[in-house]
């Protein structure tokens, strides 16, 4: 009397069982990547170069122009 043995083989057994822990395990991956793209999509969106910091803070007259050029010409070197 083997009816657990028996419930196995109808699902396909043993290939069955690692058909679906390769399915799991694909799956996985495939979240873990996306959750990846999308958090690096996300800090390069944020990340200024210095020139564009110094072209804000000058239109914003943070600066004035005479240090916007001098800083513009520093990063330029």
């Amino acid at each position: 009397m083997m009816y657990g043995y028996q419930d196995m083989m109808g699902w396909g057994g043993g290939i069955g069982m690692i058909a679906f822990w390769i399915l799991l395990i694909i799956v996985i991956f495939v979240l873990a990547k996306l959750y990846n793209t999308s958090q690096s999509s996300e800090s390069m969106e944020k990340e200024e170069s210095p020139i564009e910091i110094i072209k804000k803070r000058y239109a914003s007259g943070k600066i004035d122009k005479e240090e916007f050029e001098q800083k513009k010409k520093d990063l330029e070197k």
